[in-house]
C-alpha cells in the first residue's frame, strides 16, 4: 500500500509540475476553445499575474507533493487549484469531470492521510 501511495503521489505531482511548467514554456498544444470557455480563458490571460502565479503554485505544490516529508504542505497548496479545476470541468467541460474528480479524490485522500501534521495548526 505504501508503494502504491508513493507511485500515485509521484504521478499526481508530476502531472501538476508539467501543467505548471507549460504555463511558462508553452510546449503542449492547447485545444481550440469555444463559446463561454473562450471568454473565461481570455479573462484569465488578461490578468497578467494570474497564470504565472497558478503555474508557480502548481510546480511548487507538485514538487512538495512528491516528497513524503513535505507532502502535507503540497496537498494543502494544491487544494485550491484542484477545486478550481473541478469547478471549471463541471461547468464548462463535464465530459472530463471524471479525471478531475479522481485527482481531487487523490488530493483529499492525502490531506486525510496527513491529518496529524495539520493538527498543531488548529489546536491551542
Amino acid at each position: 500500500m505504501k508503494i502504491l501511495k508513493y507511485v500515485i503521489c509521484i504521478l499526481f505531482g508530476a502531472m501538476f509540475i508539467n501543467a505548471g511548467l507549460n504555463k511558462f514554456i508553452m510546449y503542449m498544444p492547447t485545444p481550440e476553445l469555444e463559446g463561454e470557455l473562450q471568454k473565461v480563458s481570455e479573462a484569465m490571460t488578461s490578468i497578467k499575474w494570474l497564470l504565472p502565479l497558478v503555474g508557480i503554485i502548481e510546480v511548487l505544490g507538485g514538487l512538495l507533493f512528491i516528497i513524503p516529508r513535505t507532502r502535507a504542505l503540497g496537498a494543502i497548496m494544491m487544494l485550491p487549484i484542484m477545486v478550481g479545476v473541478v469547478l471549471q470541468n463541471a461547468i464548462y467541460s463535464p465530459s472530463t469531470l471524471s479525471i478531475a474528480g479522481v485527482l481531487l479524490l487523490i488530493n483529499l485522500y492525502i490531506l486525510f492521510d496527513e491529518r496529524r501534521k495539520y493538527k498543531p495548526m488548529i489546536e491551542k
